[in-house]
């Protein structure tokens, strides 16, 4: 009598084992997922508080320029303090100088202003004291001068920093004596002007308002955006917490998925 051979049933092991390495690489990508956010995150808070920074200074700089425009005029810096004029601690502050103007030594510098395009007329001053100023004695619409007054004047008005060369301003010819930016050390070389002040004086407004060149028409104007770019900044780290979240809770809905189908 022939052997039978009986088939048994399939053993049941229940659910089959997981492989490790699917579990190591989500690790991985979980890791390195949560390490960009972290950065990002770090990175964008950073810039946000950097731009507050920029903010408060920028509204204490304003605050700074608007307390120099309205003070009463105090005398020029003289050589002595030259080296520490600077834009931050002295630009538009309101000062008074006295002396002669240089006879023909005008120089007209393209401008546009509230009266439309134009120049500014550039005039060395011979202070009193001995050494020489560039004075913007003010705007005059075609390339024409206004002889300056022959005898002694008092000029008052806002120091200004001289203006770089470049950047959005085309550049100076001053051989050809065309300018486009108010270069003080340029200006005086073309004018043989020795001993000039490394700023110049925009002067205020004459008695009369239709006469030329027309002064006080200096504008004071800072950009300040510094709000809108930490609320930028600060905004985009909040998106990235927000992706990581979703992109966080999507992944544990993936690892609970083996477990409730088994």
């Amino acid at each position: 009598m022939g052997a039978r051979l009986q088939t048994l049933p399939p053993i049941d092991s229940g659910s089959p084992p997981r492989s490790p390495l699917p579990q190591a690489g989500a690790g991985a990508r979980l890791a390195l997922l949560t390490l960009g956010a972290t950065l990002l995150i770090a990175g964008f808070v950073a810039l946000g508080i950097w731009q507050l920074h920029r903010l408060a200074w920028k509204r204490d700089l304003i605050s700074r320029v608007e307390a120099r425009v309205h003070a009463a005029p105090r005398p020029a810096p003289p050589p002595t303090h030259w080296p520490q004029v600077t834009a931050e601690s002295d630009g538009y502050a309101h000062v008074t100088l006295s002396g002669r103007y240089f006879p023909a030594g005008d120089t007209l510098v393209q401008a546009v202003t509230e009266r439309g395009a134009g120049f500014w007329v550039m005039t060395p001053l011979r202070t009193d004291a001995g050494y020489a100023v560039l004075v913007n004695r003010g705007f005059v619409p075609t390339r024409s001068t206004v002889p300056p007054p022959a005898g002694p004047v008092t000029v008052t008005g806002l120091l200004r920093i001289t203006e770089p060369k470049g950047g959005f301003l085309r550049s100076n010819d001053p051989a050809a004596d065309r300018w486009f930016s108010r270069d003080v050390a340029a200006i005086a070389a073309r004018r043989h002007v020795a001993d000039a002040a490394p700023y110049f004086i925009d002067a205020d407004a004459g008695r009369d308002p239709a006469a030329l060149p027309a002064g006080g028409l200096t504008v004071i104007a800072f950009p300040n955006n510094h709000l809108q770019y930490a609320l930028t900044w600060f905004g985009l780290a909040v998106l990235v917490a927000g992706g990581y979240a979703i992109a966080m809770r999507e992944e544990r809905k993936l690892r609970r998925a083996p477990r409730d189908a088994a």
